[in-house]
């Protein structure tokens, strides 16, 4: 079993920047691909930025060039660097870790993290 655990939500004004992390448990995270989510009220969730075990990275068109994820293996732990936030950035942003196991693709998330960008 993969546990999840988000951190780095809040609140900030529009242009400010923060940071998430993701912890996962386990010995799989180095194999894993991982990727933030987020979901905004009346959406559905939508795919942020994914980083593979080999660190090649895919964003959303609308983060390209604001957001930065990034993977440190001896900690277990992913992040999601967002800078030049804007209002429709805000939601509650998950982690996805995924991976192909003995018995097939397998997949887990966290809880979930508020992300409110706002004056």
């Amino acid at each position: 079993q993969v546990q999840l655990v988000e951190s780095g939500g809040g609140l900030v004004q529009p242009g400010g920047s923060l940071r998430l992390s993701c912890a996962a448990s386990g010995s799989i995270f180095r194999i894993a691909h991982m990727g933030w989510y987020r979901q905004a009220p009346g959406n559905q969730r939508e795919l942020v930025a994914g980083i593979t075990s080999g660190r090649r990275t895919n964003y959303a068109d609308s983060v390209k060039g604001r957001f930065t994820i990034s993977r440190d293996n001896t900690k277990n732990t992913v992040y999601l660097q967002m800078n030049s936030l804007k209002p429709e950035d805000t939601a509650v942003y998950y982690c996805n870790l995924d991976y192909d196991s003995p018995g097939g693709r397998r997949g887990y998330w966290g809880q979930g993290t508020q992300v409110t960008v706002s004056s």
